[in-house]
């Protein structure tokens, strides 16, 4: 009895030790965090920021986690002569609360502010987000393109919050533009071009896509085939929500306007979530100024009515009378997509995601925010107009 009353002390005195520690010999004193400690300390004022700050999470790359990001060509050449995307990287780490790994939600994911503000990399109100998930006693962590890191050691705790390693470097959420190709969402890609909206869509503050895939392009190829400017930027405008960052824990059987003025319809259906008529297939793609859903449809603007049938795989589409085109629509000239995220690829309607990337409920700094002279709604007053007719 006497023996278990001084482990008991001992446990006590050490849990205590441990909160009272401070930012500085915690990192110091873990050597598998040496790498984080140096690129810290490039920056002094970040450093006495996170060593003042109270109420923080601190997401800390293992050496394991740098030397992989060293190893690509890319990666090496941001933390060699990037100062700022340094910056904007170890920023990014830091989320704004303290998140024991029990209080992260299970099986769906909670989207959680940093400290990244910088308007070169983000332009999320209160912060660029990272996507938090436990499976039992494993905790996952989403950022840009996808990208996921596994905690490895969790709820190392000093006084301003706790930290947890991470085994990769967290992706800075890149511009919609760099994020559409990443994702083979290359027909996308190609009609924003067309339609002169990737200025105005890189420049906006919080944004949600609904964004079709290449198959849902291809599926209305024919009503595409001869579609005016005009037509295309009402179409494409319509898959557009401004003003809101609704990532896929947020979604609720509702209504939202999009940049045409029109309603989308969000219906939730067996955990499975739809956009009028279209099938969410692929959630939660993280952009430098929002959040992109890939669908199975391209929604309609003169079809709000569009609903689902969740019974069935495969919805229709939302063009009475549209056939399919022999190709994918409007990438010609669109770059090849090199990276490895996980996308739907598949033929009618699109093939489903894996499913920690579905809607049922990848490393390096992110590029920066374009900027443009023209807004986003006067780009697409001619789309509205023809939306009138």
């Amino acid at each position: 009895m006497q023996f278990k009353t001084l482990s008991l002390t001992a446990l006590l005195s050490a849990a205590a030790t441990a909160q009272n520690m401070n930012l500085t010999a915690l990192l110091t004193g873990a050597p598998e965090l040496s790498n984080l400690t140096t690129y810290v300390s490039m920056f002094p004022q970040l450093l006495t920021t996170l060593a003042s700050a109270s109420n923080i999470t601190i997401l800390a790359p293992s050496n394991e986690a740098f030397a992989k990001l060293l190893a690509s060509p890319a990666g090496a050449a941001i933390m060699a002569n990037d100062t700022a995307a340094i910056q904007a990287v170890l920023s990014y780490h830091v989320l704004n609360g303290t998140y024991p790994a029990s209080a992260i939600p299970e099986m769906m994911s909670a989207f959680v502010p940093t400290l990244l503000t910088s308007p070169r990399f983000t332009n999320v109100t209160g912060g660029q987000r990272v996507g938090a998930m436990r499976s039992g006693s494993n905790v996952n962590i989403t950022s840009g393109l996808k990208a996921m890191s596994m905690v490895t050691r969790a709820d190392l705790n000093f006084t301003g919050g706790v930290v947890h390693v991470i085994d990769s470097v967290l992706t800075v959420p890149q511009n919609i533009s760099t994020t559409l190709v990443a994702s083979n969402l290359t027909a996308l890609a190609g009609a924003a071009t067309a339609a002169n909206l990737v200025g105005a869509l890189e420049s906006a503050r919080d944004l949600t896509i609904f964004a079709p895939s290449n198959a849902a392009f291809q599926n209305i190829g024919s009503i595409l085939a001869n579609a005016s400017i005009e037509t295309l930027t009402g179409v494409l405008g319509y898959h557009v929500v401004n003003g809101t960052v609704a990532y896929s824990s947020t979604l609720s059987n509702t209504t939202v306007r999009s940049l045409t003025g029109q309603e989308i319809r969000i219906t939730i259906a067996n955990g499975t979530v739809f956009v009028n008529s279209a099938k969410v297939i692929l959630a939660d793609v993280l952009v430098a100024n929002g959040v992109v859903h890939v669908i199975d449809n391209v929604l309609n603007p003169n079809n709000t009515n569009a609903t689902p049938n969740p019974s069935q795989t495969t919805q229709s589409v939302a063009f009475p009378g549209a056939s399919s085109a022999t190709g994918v629509p409007f990438t010609s000239g669109v770059p090849t997509p090199t990276s490895a995220i996980a996308t739907p690829t598949g033929g009618a309607g699109g093939a489903g995601a894996s499913p920690s990337a579905s809607s049922t409920r990848a490393s390096g700094a992110g590029s920066t925010v374009q900027s443009s002279g023209m807004g986003i709604a006067a780009i697409l007053g001619a789309g509205m107009a023809w939306l009138l007719v």
